[in-house]
């Protein structure tokens, strides 16, 4: 009997091989297809063009931040990207990216949390549990030089019965 039992421990897959669609043997429990995997790499910020008018100038992302926003279990990528302008502080905006599933899908822009409108600097980006959180950075008056922010705020966005909504944070900026 127990030679029995051995001899169907070593006709079954190894304990990190499982059995993706239609049969097709993977390792470790992934899926066949790697862009229906999980645990996908997120998109590269770096790998497209934002919605951002730079009026000729290079537009330069300046930090990221991955993790699963919307619980599909594929990780998006959460871009502070500004014009590259050589001097001053050009105000950033902060833009989730996202990757369709299947092959060849390319990294797009699915929404805009902060737009330069604002006129604020993101710094301190971080996904945590689903929640985007940045520090931005801002002037308390038009007599402020745009290279020194003087004004600090916390915000935080989270997905949300389809969209993204911006979570209530201490309303009050503090001096930087």
């Amino acid at each position: 009997m127990a030679a029995v039992i051995a001899a169907a421990g070593l006709l079954q897959p190894s304990a990190g091989a499982a059995t993706g669609p239609e049969g097709t043997r993977t390792t470790a429990g992934t899926p066949a297809d790697p862009a229906e995997d999980p645990r996908a790499t997120a998109p590269d910020a770096r790998a497209l063009t934002y919605p951002l008018d730079c009026n000729g100038a290079p537009q330069i992302v300046t930090d990221t931040a991955q993790g699963d926003l919307d619980g599909d279990g594929r990780p998006e990528t959460v871009a502070a990207v500004r014009c590259d302008a050589g001097s001053g502080t050009p105000p950033h905006a902060l833009y989730v990216v996202t990757r369709d599933r299947g092959e060849g899908a390319r990294p797009r822009v699915v929404a805009t949390l902060l737009d330069t409108a604002r006129r604020q600097t993101v710094s301190d980006l971080t996904v945590r549990d689903g929640t985007v959180t940045a520090s931005l950075l801002g002037y308390s008056s038009p007599d402020i030089p745009r290279f020194s922010p003087d004004t600090k705020h916390l915000a935080k966005w989270r997905w949300s019965d389809g969209k993204f909504r911006q979570e209530l944070t201490d309303s009050a900026p503090t001096r930087v």
